[in-house]
């Protein structure tokens, strides 16, 4: 059994004000250092088989100290980076709604429509759901610590579990620095654990291992298999022809 760890970044400045971050490379904050160290304190002696992040400072400054309690080397990997927010990108969330009234209300509507000329929501899901892909064929068993952003993870969680991407920004809020474990085995995914900061706190004695009904029950129908490799090379080429066809059109054209 494979058991996923995604972990937000901690603090930034972006987070701390509610502002969109995107690709900005934000640092991470006094605060979010410290919520970095206080998640290796907590996991840094687990048996990790791997630590990735995204290409984000702060995501990389998050998995810092644990990778050197763990002895590992971060890997890095930019399908695990954050939504790109176009127009919005480091407008808090009043600014951007001033900016564009009409369009603001529809993204409240419906998010999937993406922040102007930014990328949307299934872009996002393409590309993470990609990342986990090869992570759970190239990790069959054991720990996985994947660090990244906010809206990826909420998107990622959704598109596991098959949860319409409507409905990414409803799901429970993931604050800087919380973590979901999502146990593999045999392609399906099982939530144990969900936005949890208890690790955050003083006194915290150990990694949670707490089980997932307790968390609202899953039907299977629901869930979305992990693709085998064979699988996901399938998907993939099918992806490419179309672009492939696109692009001899256009240069026809």
């Amino acid at each position: 059994m494979l058991s996923l760890y995604l972990l937000r970044h901690g603090e930034t400045d972006f987070s701390h004000q509610g502002r969109f971050c995107g690709r900005i490379d934000a640092a991470l904050t006094g605060e979010g250092r410290e919520m970095a160290v206080r998640f290796a304190d907590a996991y840094g002696d687990m048996s990790w088989q791997a630590i990735v992040t995204s290409t984000r400072r702060r995501a990389i400054e998050t998995a810092t100290p644990v990778a050197a309690r763990a002895g590992l080397d971060i890997r890095r990997d930019p399908r695990l980076d954050e939504m790109y927010y176009g127009e919005w990108q480091g407008l808090s969330k009043s600014e951007a709604a001033a900016s564009d009234e009409e369009y603001f209300a529809r993204w409240l509507e419906d998010p999937t429509i993406g922040p102007p000329l930014g990328e949307s929501p299934h872009e996002v899901s393409a590309r993470a759901i990609d990342a986990i892909d090869d992570l759970c064929a190239r990790y069959p068993s054991g720990n996985v610590l994947v660090v990244s952003h906010k809206a990826l993870l909420r998107i990622l969680v959704c598109r596991l579990f098959g949860r319409d991407l409507r409905n990414y920004r409803q799901e429970p809020n993931w604050q800087v620095g919380a973590l979901t474990r999502i146990d593999v085995e045999a392609g399906e995914p099982a939530l144990r654990l969900y936005a949890d900061v208890s690790h955050l706190e003083p006194g915290f004695d150990g990694p949670l291992d707490v089980d997932r009904d307790a968390l609202g029950p899953l039907a299977p129908s629901e869930r979305r298999a992990v693709k085998p490799a064979a699988d996901r090379a399938a998907a993939r080429a099918a992806r490419s022809a179309p672009a492939a066809a696109t692009g001899a059109n256009r240069a026809a054209g």
